[in-house]
């Protein structure tokens, strides 16, 4: 038995191909009744589409139908076009709400997602040079701020600050610090009117992701810091838990003079030189004046003093003012991360106290991932103690956190030379005169590593540049000609000559005397670098291994204290 599909008429001669009525080509009765199961569950569903009662299944016509079925069947075409167009159309509008949603989705998580950022140097747009603290302070308390947020790494000031007066586009200092956005801002004060612009941009599209205006009096200077680091960390992260958000907005004081003169103090500590160490002295000295339980201040004024040791004669004087100020810091703030750390750079240096330095360096880090020069502090004394491989992982995540810096980029080279692998310190020796030709502590180093591999020529060039660098082309000259005229002996016996006009430590001063040969000469400088605290790299430093294997050289490194 078939059936017609188009006008139901039932055939029992299962010879038939087409209908006698329409010629549609019949189908089997099981075929038939499968459409039929079909069209009741499609009736079904379209009556229970619309909440209207079932109404009793009739059954279909056997006879033929009308002889206007034809003239009923044409609209059918039209009916299926609209139909599919129909649909098409559901299909478009799925498609674009996916997309948009998807879009969506993806922006915030993108924006949610940022997990580095530069502060760039904000610019001082007041017209006014003297002015400059200020934004350059704004800019150091941002960094210091936003450090305090878990898995974000914040750019440090001496490599953002390279940026200072150029103009860079977002998408190059993203490539050139490996950042996914840049903060970006302008400050301009005009009498007492007190205007800061920011705009947080994302670095590989260039695309503002945030920006915000504040206008305040310069005596609401501490609480638009508060305000601001809370703004910008929100759209850093979309939820703070409360302690984030008092570790981003703590102040350390509420005196806008003290913040200021802190500011001012940093600001010449920055600069590195002998005068400006002692001008920031001064500035530390009046803020801790105005406002005695301004920790911060006293972590500055610690780090000046171990500085200025580093460089003065009276190395022993400013150290123990330094470690003074750095546990001032830490009684009225045990959570300040700079105080744990410049108390641990001081006694490893001036205490030989390993063990207790390294418990400080950890307690810093633990306050505060983000703090480069920790990270830097802490690898160097890793690498006298011989953990070498620790040390270069602390250097490494100090120079992601602040990239150029100088002296963190020849400390990684000073380490590398420790561990002995001289080909990659001599490599990134280089590379950080590169970023500055005329920094003499990395011509130092270099002139060092030369030396230790034989390189004798090289060696000699690099301590002439040293003195060039210094502003000193006299003693460059002196250098080179001793060189030219009696090789390698001739510049040492320059060196190691008491009329020579070049100024070295004692413990350098003994390199010179071990390398001609003169160990007594040579040990009774390192007895006297002892006492100045000038034997820090006497464990590791392949400068000394002309006098390891005598017994005097054993004797010594057992005095100084370190772990055997």
């Amino acid at each position: 038995m078939k059936r017609c599909p188009e006008c139901n008429r039932v055939e029992t001669d299962d010879a038939l191909v087409y209908c006698r009525v329409d010629g549609a080509t019949l189908l089997s009765d099981s075929a038939s009744a499968a459409s039929e199961i079909e069209t009741s569950i499609l009736s079904h569903k379209t009556n229970a589409s619309v909440d209207r009662p079932t109404a009793p299944t009739t059954a279909l016509p056997l006879t033929p139908p009308p002889a206007t079925t034809h003239q009923l069947r044409k609209p059918k075409l039209p009916i299926i076009l609209i139909a599919v167009g129909a649909v098409m159309g559901l299909v478009v509008i799925v498609l674009v709400v996916v997309a948009a949603g998807n879009y969506f989705y993806h922006a915030r998580r993108n924006t949610a997602a940022i997990q580095s950022i530069a502060v760039m140097p904000l610019v001082n747009e007041s017209g006014n040079p003297d002015n400059e603290y200020l934004s350059d302070g704004m800019t150091e308390t941002l960094i210091s701020s936003l450090s305090q947020l878990p898995n974000l790494s914040v750019k440090a000031r001496s490599s953002v600050f390279r940026y200072k007066g150029r103009a860079t586009d977002a998408k190059t200092i993203g490539k050139e610090l490996n950042v996914q956005a840049i903060l970006n801002g302008r400050v301009v004060q005009r009498g007492d009117q007190l205007t800061l612009g920011l705009e947080l941009v994302d670095a590989q599209t260039e695309n503002v992701i945030w920006s915000e205006r504040y206008y305040r009096k310069p005596a609401d200077l501490i609480s638009l810091q508060t305000e601001i680091a809370r703004d910008v960390s929100r759209k850093l992260k979309s939820k703070l838990s409360g302690v984030e958000e008092q570790r981003v907005t703590k102040n350390y004081t509420e005196n806008v003079e003290a913040y200021q003169l802190y500011v001012k103090g940093r600001s010449h500590w920055n600069r590195r030189t002998m005068p400006d160490l002692q001008k920031s002295i001064e500035y530390f000295n009046q803020a801790i004046a105005i406002d005695p339980n301004y920790a911060l201040a006293y972590a500055g004024l610690a780090d000046a003093y171990s500085n200025l040791a580093e460089h003065a004669g009276t190395a022993r004087d400013t150290a123990t003012k330094s470690r003074e100020a750095a546990r001032k810091a830490i009684s009225l703030d045990d959570n300040l991360a700079e105080g744990h750390a410049a108390l641990a750079h001081e006694i490893s240096k001036s205490d030989y106290d390993f063990a207790g330095a390294e418990r400080e360096f950890r307690r810093a880090l633990e306050l505060n991932p983000n703090y480069a020069t920790a990270h830097q502090w802490y690898g160097n004394l890793l690498s006298v103690l011989g953990r070498h491989e620790e040390s270069l992982a602390e250097l490494r995540r100090a120079l992601e956190l602040d990239p150029f810096s100088l002296i963190i980029n020849k400390n990684h080279g000073d380490s590398l030379r420790q561990a002995r692998r001289y080909d990659e310190s001599i490599a990134q020796l280089k590379k950080t005169i590169e970023l500055n030709p005329n920094f003499p502590q990395a011509h130092q180093s270099l002139h060092e590593a030369y030396l230790v591999v034989g390189k004798y020529a090289e060696s000699v060039d690099e301590f002439a540049r040293q003195q060039e660098a210094r502003g000193d082309p006299k003693a460059a000259a002196l250098v080179r000609e001793s060189y030219a005229r009696n090789g390698w002996p001739g510049f040492l016996r320059l060196m190691t000559s008491e009329a020579h006009p070049i100024k070295m430590w004692v413990n350098e001063l003994a390199v010179y005397h071990a390398a001609l040969g003169e160990k007594d000469d040579a040990f009774n400088l390192l007895d006297r670098a002892y006492n100045e605290r000038r034997l820090f790299l006497l464990k590791v430093d392949p400068l000394y291994d002309p006098l390891r294997d005598d017994p005097r050289f054993q004797a010594l490194v057992k005095k100084v204290g370190f772990p055997q």
